[in-house]
């Protein structure tokens, strides 16, 4: 019998579950310095989804505050192994990312994705967000991977 898959937040203290995780889940090897970095931190969230102990999605994010707002989640990205796709993992990371930071004191959560990215767009219409047009410039501090100029 095959065990269910399963979707919830980590906590802080669970940076070892990222030492099994599925094809393309990241956007390259998950980084053990990072890892702790960000678990470290806690304004930083990650919902996952798993396969026994094998992560074939996650969801992050960073709940933030000015000197004239309230608490606000923004969602960093979203990503569901190929293998995985099509089973309402990437909602279910959703909903469990925003029960989460409903419990943080957030007022809202925003996300950006590309124009053309249809699928994305669907999973936070779904989620209940609502599109407003933006543009979104990228600043590159250094040549690399996140900062290709």
């Amino acid at each position: 019998m095959t065990q269910p898959l399963t979707v919830r937040v980590l906590t802080s203290s669970e940076a070892q579950v990222l030492s099994n995780v599925a094809p393309e889940v990241f956007d390259g090897p998950v980084n053990p310095a990072y890892t702790a970095e960000f678990f470290a931190d806690p304004r930083h969230h990650l919902a996952v989804a798993l396969d026994g102990d094998l992560v074939v999605g996650m969801a992050g994010g960073v709940h933030y505050l000015y000197p004239d707002k309230p608490p606000e989640l923004f969602i960093n990205e979203v990503a569901v192994s190929p293998a995985y796709q099509g089973q309402r993992l990437g909602r279910g990371m959703m909903d469990a990312l925003l029960a989460h930071a409903r419990t943080l004191g957030c007022v809202a959560a925003w996300v950006l994705t590309e124009a053309d990215n249809t699928v994305a767009r669907h999973l936070y219409a779904s989620a209940g967000g609502l599109e407003a047009g933006c543009q979104i410039f990228v600043m590159a501090l250094e040549e690399g991977p996140r900062g290709e100029t």
